[in-house]
């Protein structure tokens, strides 16, 4: 039986390999083997680094915070405890932004925080508002079926919607 060699297909996967390894220092973008290896640790660190780069990211967004918060006389831990506090949640990369962007906002959450640490704040509980007939009407059957389980209804678990709706009024 004559020998095998792949021909095309296996030319155009070593060029494919060589193609992606262009610009890689020395033999590692000129031979197959060395390309191959290469192209193999360049994905892990890859992944590797994009999740290093999601770190790197927090560690500046804090960085940037503790160093507006220390020009209004708080430290960071404290401010975020306040924010805490005062039911205020937005996150670190915003908070780092208002504080390049606009120094005065920032004061104002300072402020808000730290009011919030002595007391004088209370945590915003937002209320669920009554539905009326319509917004029931838009809700799935799970749903109404949770906010009867709720309310105390006997018997939801067999109930069509119309009848939920009707027992939730």
């Amino acid at each position: 039986m004559a020998r095998v060699k792949g021909g095309n297909v296996s030319k155009n996967r070593r060029r494919k390999v060589l193609k992606q390894a262009k610009g890689y220092f020395g033999s590692k973008h000129r031979l197959y083997k060395t390309a191959q290896e290469q192209l193999f640790h360049s994905g892990a660190y890859a992944f590797r680094d994009r999740k290093q780069n999601k770190r790197n990211f927090r560690k500046l967004w804090i960085t940037r915070i503790n160093a507006a918060c220390r020009l209004n006389d708080i430290s960071y831990s404290k401010f975020i405890d306040g924010l805490n506090k005062a039911g205020i949640t937005i996150n670190r990369k915003m908070l780092s932004e208002i504080a390049i962007n606009d120094p005065k906002s920032f004061t104002e959450l300072v402020n808000t925080s730290k009011k919030a640490l002595n007391g004088e704040v209370k945590k915003e509980v937002k209320t669920e508002e009554k539905t009326t007939k319509e917004d029931l009407s838009t809700k799935t059957l799970t749903e109404l079926k949770n906010m009867a389980k709720e309310a105390g209804v006997k018997g939801y678990s067999t109930m069509k919607k119309e009848e939920l709706i009707k027992n939730l009024k």
